[in-house]
């Protein structure tokens, strides 16, 4: 007999009043966005380091302190900065009272990110100590919270001589929140670089390594953009606007947005005046009419705007979302580009001649799209390659996260994943052996090549990476040599035609085992020959191995655990300053004699496989 569900009473003793700081534990997405464990540049531990720069940078901008100490060791955070330091009496209220701090008096901050009054409380909440100390004329007060709760009476008294006013904020984020973390050198690194681009004469010393850039936003594109430029970039700064552009000769364009300091790395109303701005001023000096595809195709710019009363659509400020200011920007960018291009006549005519031979192309692809189209009409209304599922992707949505679509090869491997996979989220698409080297082509290549314009329509990324059907990509091929040249020749037409794909985070290698050591009690599965070694080791006498030579020898009882909850994907991301049209063409181009002497200098014999 089933149970009767227990009643609950919906009375006021149901109704709870959490403390600012309670809350910002209980509901952390509101504040930080995700939590993660620092593998991830938006992951929340550097949403608190930023939260902790914001309040010197905005002290700098105000004239007032050019360098900051960030320092970080074993998870621990400390952050000095030589400013005018918290008000030695507010200090407490300053770091654990929401809607408390001096970013609403426009005499003190103008220009300010901070002005809900929320990340330093936030810092608080979320770390599992926290030190805040203010040092003023010679006189110093700190404090120190543990979870967000006080702990102790605050400490005032006289600075020592050598204490220079300014505030020291340190703090550990909270492992009951972030779990294992890690602050990884490369976010970091890149984190503090944003802030140097946009606040020249600003100085960061990280662990002490000098971080500034004298030439602002100029220095972000040369630096950050790892395509070789058309033209040297354009550049334009005031004391409330800040651009500049260039063109690549890839296929998608890049932008870089801040306000008033912050990366905004979703955009919003500036982003899209500055686009708006950028097509009308190349339009007004060429005399044309230009699409915006045609202008903005291989474009990299970056676009940074001060103003006093910025509306962020979350705590978190990826988006601008004051549509007021929209127009008048709008004018003021078309303005600048104008005047730009007049001032550089020279560099001008090399912008010109790149739209032109866009625009050539684009009216060239046009007619090989349309035979593209009408000869998969011939063949199938689906891409007959797509074993489909049931829920899709919607980034604007926020709908589909965990739908995930499998790119394998050849019929046995894709048996095995149709079998035992969980078809309301995951895809499964076939190639037909070794796909098509695009290293070196233009984008009618993807047109004229059946299995390549099936994968595009399967994936819904012809238009834009943004119309993506399956929030992961996952090349799943076989472990050989000719699994692995399949996966670096997916990964080279991902990078060639749809970069922004794998800049997003959304293309996944599946990491699948290489042996399976068992007995009659016990079967461990390895992938790599050390963990076969110890697995070995573990079993004792009377251990069986099996080499999977590939996926299609994986059983599908076997294979249902490898793509479940504890699946190992492997993220393909792009890291370092290397030029990526550079690495591509070096090892996927046609400069065999170059690569042939660089295997051969580099190759490694296993002594042990001659015997």
């Amino acid at each position: 007999m089933a149970k009767a569900k227990k009643k609950t009473t919906y009375d006021e003793s149901k109704i709870k009043t959490l403390s600012s700081l309670a809350h910002i534990r209980l509901r952390t997405g509101m504040y930080i966005g995700r939590t993660g464990d620092g593998s991830q540049y938006d992951d929340g531990i550097y949403v608190l380091l930023k939260e902790s720069l914001d309040n010197s940078v905005d002290e700098f901008i105000m004239g007032h302190g050019s360098v900051v100490d960030v320092n970080i060791k074993d998870g621990k955070v400390s952050v000095r900065d030589y400013g005018r330091g918290i008000p030695l009496g507010k200090i407490v209220d300053c770091v654990s009272k929401i809607n408390t701090g001096a970013k609403y008096n426009d005499d003190v901050f103008q220009f300010s990110v901070g002005l809900n009054g929320v990340g330093m409380k936030a810092v608080n909440a979320l770390s599992r100590s926290f030190l805040v100390r203010s040092c003023r004329g010679g006189k110093y007060a700190d404090a120190k919270f543990v979870r967000g709760v006080k702990k102790k009476e605050t400490k005032k008294g006289k600075a020592a001589k050598s204490e220079r006013d300014g505030t020291l904020v340190e703090f550990e984020p909270d492992n009951e929140i972030f779990g294992d973390y890690k602050f990884l050198d490369d976010h970091v690194i890149r984190r503090l670089k944003f802030y140097a681009y946009l606040n020249a004469g600003f100085k960061l010393n990280y662990n002490g390594q000098i971080i500034e850039a004298k030439n602002g936003l100029l220095d972000l594109i040369k630096h950050e953009s790892q395509f070789e430029k058309v033209y040297e970039p354009f550049h334009f700064r005031d004391k409330t606007l800040e651009i500049t552009f260039t063109h690549t000769n890839r296929f998608n364009e890049q932008y870089f947005s801040f306000v008033n300091g912050q990366y905004t790395n979703d955009g919003g109303s500036h982003l899209s005046a500055f686009k708006e701005g950028l097509l009308k001023g190349v339009n007004e000096f060429s005399k044309k009419k230009f699409s915006g595809d045609d202008v903005r195709e291989g474009v990299v710019g970056a676009v940074a705007i001060r103003i006093k009363d910025p509306v962020f659509e979350s705590q978190t400020k990826n988006k601008l979302g004051n549509a007021e200011i929209r127009a008048p920007l709008v004018g003021q960018i078309k303005d600048v580009v104008v005047d730009l291009l007049h001032k550089d006549r020279r560099q001008a005519a090399k912008l010109i001649e790149k739209i032109e031979e866009t625009q050539k192309l684009r009216n060239e692809l046009l007619s090989v799209k349309k035979m593209a189209r009408e000869r998969s009409k011939t063949v199938s209304i689906r891409v007959p390659q797509l074993k489909d599922c049931k829920e899709h992707y919607d980034a604007r949505a926020g709908a589909g996260l965990e739908t995930e679509i499998f790119i394998t090869e050849g019929q046995s491997a894709a048996g095995s994943l149709v079998s035992c996979r969980d078809a309301v989220r995951q895809a499964i698409f076939t190639l037909k052996g070794k796909p098509l080297n695009v290293c070196n082509l233009k984008r009618d290549a993807i047109y004229k090549n059946t299995e390549l314009y099936n994968l595009m329509r399967a994936l819904n990324i012809e238009e834009s990476c943004g119309h993506l059907r399956y929030n992961k990509v996952v090349l799943a091929t076989d472990a050989d040599v000719d699994g692995l040249h399949i996966r670096n020749l997916m990964i080279t037409m991902f990078l060639r035609f749809f970069e922004p794909l794998v800049r997003e985070g959304h293309l996944y290698i599946l990491e699948t085992p290489l042996f399976k050591v068992r007995n009659k009690k016990q079967t461990i599965y390895c992938y790599s020959e050390a963990e076969r070694d110890a697995a070995v080791v573990s079993i004792g006498r009377g251990n069986e191995i099996t080499r999977f030579k590939g996926l299609g020898e994986i059983s599908p009882g076997e294979f249902k655990g490898f793509i479940g909850d504890d699946m190992k994907l492997t993220p393909v991301t792009l890291e370092g300053e290397e030029s990526i049209h550079e690495v591509i063409s070096f090892y996927m181009g046609t400069n065999t004699q170059e690569r042939r002497q660089y295997i051969m200098d580099n190759l490694i014999i296993d002594e042990e496989a001659l015997v």
